[in-house]
């Protein structure tokens, strides 16, 4: 199933950024900053729609010219998920999210995570790092358009579900055709894509977890039935699970 172009929001989150980062940010997109993602914004000279976030790690002054939505400190959801929800509410279905990578491994994890919520409901997010963009995709496909590089252009691929069944890689070094991937086993590192080759990634059912090089083009995502969600409201609440330590 191919799909017209999506709607893409660009998030700024507060984690690690790297040289070139500006280059790799779509023009003519939303454009949010979750929390200390303004910081960066100013600094990489962005203009920013909205901020969202506690502010707690914000350095520079909000602006003035951007919708601004304040949340408290202690909630269930990441900031980063509240940005995603505004972008998700004003229409974007493409994500690019910068400051997602590195720094903290559990904000690492937490965000791959987020890859995964939006797959599952019919969106595609990409989380931009040094030198490596981690994308997801639920019972769909990835069109990587042919391009040139250097040798070693590493691809991976996992299966986040506990099974991914009919997966397929074509126009890589190594091909697979209609295999079952385990969420518990190492099956897809360290592919690599060749030169002057479109690529081909995808699962018909299950979820996948993938990652490219930052300098290949980036993929056309497709979907043999497209999942139909929703992100949510914006939650401020903390989960009645939690049990409060005392002082």
């Amino acid at each position: 199933m191919t799909m017209e172009p999506l709607k893409r929001c660009v998030v700024l989150a507060a984690g690690d950024y790297y040289d070139h980062t500006r280059e790799h940010v779509p023009d003519r997109a939303l454009t949010i900053a979750a929390d200390g993602g303004w910081d960066h914004a100013c600094r990489l000279g962005l203009h920013v729609d909205a901020l969202i976030g506690d502010f707690d790690s914000v350095r520079l002054k909000l602006p003035t010219d951007a919708a601004i939505t304040r949340l408290p400190a202690e909630k269930d959801d990441p900031d980063l998920l509240s940005a995603l929800k505004v972008g998700w509410s004003k229409g974007s279905r493409e994500f690019h999210i910068f400051g997602g990578l590195g720094g903290r491994v559990d904000h690492t994890i937490s965000n791959i995570q987020l890859m995964v919520r939006l797959a599952v409901r019919g969106g595609i997010g990409f989380l931009y790092g040094d030198g490596t963009i981690v994308t997801a995709i639920h019972n769909g496909s990835l069109d990587f358009p042919a391009s040139g590089g250097p040798e070693g252009r590493m691809v991976s691929v996992f299966s986040h579900t506990p099974v991914s069944s009919d997966v397929n890689e074509i126009g890589l070094k190594y091909q697979l055709q209609h295999a079952t991937m385990y969420g518990d086993a190492v099956q897809g590192l360290s592919n690599e894509l060749l030169n002057d080759t479109p690529a081909h990634i995808d699962v018909h059912e299950g979820t996948l977890v993938i990652t490219f090089p930052i300098d290949a083009p980036l993929p056309q995502v497709s979907w043999f039935k497209r999942p139909v969600g929703d992100l949510g409201d914006i939650n401020t609440s903390v989960s009645s699970a939690l049990a409060v330590s005392p002082k």
